[in-house]
């Protein structure tokens, strides 16, 4: 990939990072994503599709709840909206291309600051765009997927879709309108909705029947103006629990599933899981990829990590190879991802302020992540994992065992082979076995 810079270099000094392999002790190359190298019949490039965060990347300061920003950014001082959005998108590109990502992911309002006026948002929006499509065209960086910020705004506090004031609500519409219009624009492959304040405080003010239902007509209107406009990627879901609501109605994998077949949004909708998302809901990663896997709706990931000690969504880089390669497990054996990708919805940390700090922790993800795959292939095809997960489940493979599964047993038959069998014998559950799998491949 080219790189490609504006009038102004923003990260001097750091050229291409390139893959240099487990003899490098150079910071600033891959020593594990060699985007070439084919695992499990493809290249790692086309299993992991890296996208990066235009909010974190480019936008996040290292302000938190306790302090102002501690990330001044060479491309956030011209006091034109639009001037500072070319600079930042410069930037942005810059990064991309030195990178080597081939896709990146954003809000609406990640590209260019919006006011409270419709319609001179909407023509931000397009000129900004105009500008993304020839920073894409020059690049050959595409955007994975595309969104509207729906919970930042004041006008927002009581949510978008789920407001109980329907001017909140058209506001809403024509956010999303406009945010999907460049999705469209720009060729994006998906477009995400997260219900960031989709949810309640307190039950004594909310009717949840209503307001859910509110949703899933928003939804249908913003899918069918974007099929009529011809657009033919999927649609994700991206679940949380909680944080800033005390619970929203996208609580984790299950109960979205559960929302979209009620709402018959099915057809159109699969889930971007999120690694912070699902602990916060008090899952792990793996549970979250598992569920939205087996009802094939495992579209995308967001990748991050949380904190042990720390209840809230601190949007680390992932770095546990543990964790990783369990995810990568599942990824694989569900045949990779619906339409998307890896997005590194993750920041550096308040006290990293170095411009090759935003380097580093790209670097460490997507050598993470590559790392990762190529020990869950190597468990797949060089181990007894699949044969011990298969064994375990071998009563059901013949006899009354596969007579359950194909329901042609009665509940008195059960009782009558209960009576018959007699007390089952102990079978070991080997977790201990499994996990130490695992760390021999690592």
């Amino acid at each position: 990939m080219q790189v490609l810079t504006g009038t102004t270099e923003y990260f001097k000094g750091i050229g291409p990072v390139t893959f240099e392999g487990l003899e490098s002790d150079n910071p600033l190359a891959f020593r594990w994503y060699d985007e070439t190298r084919v695992v499990a019949g493809r290249p790692l490039k086309d299993w992991l599709r890296f996208a990066c965060s235009y909010w974190h990347s480019f936008n996040g300061n290292g302000s938190d709840p306790f302090g102002g920003p501690t990330h001044f950014f060479a491309w956030d001082q011209c006091s034109d909206a639009l001037d500072r959005a070319r600079d930042k998108m410069d930037a942005a590109f810059e990064f991309f291309t030195k990178m080597s990502l081939p896709f990146y992911c954003f809000h609406d309002v990640d590209l260019v600051d919006y006011g409270n006026d419709v319609a001179e948002n909407e023509r931000r929006l397009q000129a900004i765009t105009d500008y993304a499509l020839e920073k894409q065209a020059a690049s050959g960086v595409q955007l994975l997927w595309g969104t509207a910020n729906l919970f930042s705004h004041v006008r927002y506090m009581n949510g978008a879709a789920t407001n109980p004031d329907f001017n909140v609500v058209a506001h809403a519409g024509a956010q999303v309108k406009a945010a999907l219009d460049a999705t469209l624009k720009l060729g994006g492959e998906n477009y995400v909705f997260w219900g960031g304040r989709e949810g309640y405080m307190s039950l004594l003010n909310t009717n949840m029947k209503k307001e859910q239902e509110h949703m899933a007509r928003f939804l249908h209107m913003a899918k069918d103006y974007a099929r009529k406009q011809g657009f033919k990627g999927t649609f994700f879901i991206e679940p949380k629990p909680c944080e800033p609501t005390k619970h929203q109605y996208d609580y984790d994998a299950a109960t979205v599933i559960s929302f979209l077949r009620q709402y018959d949004l099915l057809d159109d909708f699969k889930l971007n899981i999120e690694v912070n998302h699902a602990t916060l809901a008090g899952h792990t990663f793996q549970h979250e990829l598992q569920v939205a896997a087996d009802a094939e709706l495992l579209g995308s990931i967001d990748a991050n990590r949380g904190d042990y000690q720390n209840g809230w969504d601190t949007d680390q880089f992932p770095n546990n190879l543990n964790e990783l390669t369990e995810a990568m497990l599942i990824i694989l054996e569900a045949g990779g991802f619906s339409g998307g990708g890896i997005n590194f919805d993750a920041k550096i940390r308040r006290n990293s302020t170095d411009a090759a700090d935003l380097f580093y922790a790209h670097i460490g993800g997507m050598d993470a992540f590559a790392r990762a795959l190529i020990i869950a292939d190597n468990v797949l095809q060089r181990s007894e994992y699949r044969q011990l997960r298969a064994n375990r489940y071998q009563s059901f493979a013949e006899g009354a065992g596969r007579d359950f599964e194909e329901g042609k047993l009665s509940l008195e038959a059960l009782r009558d082979l209960a009576v018959q069998n007699g007390e089952p014998a102990q079978i070991s559950g080997k977790q201990e076995y499994y996990e130490n799998m695992i760390n021999r491949f690592i």
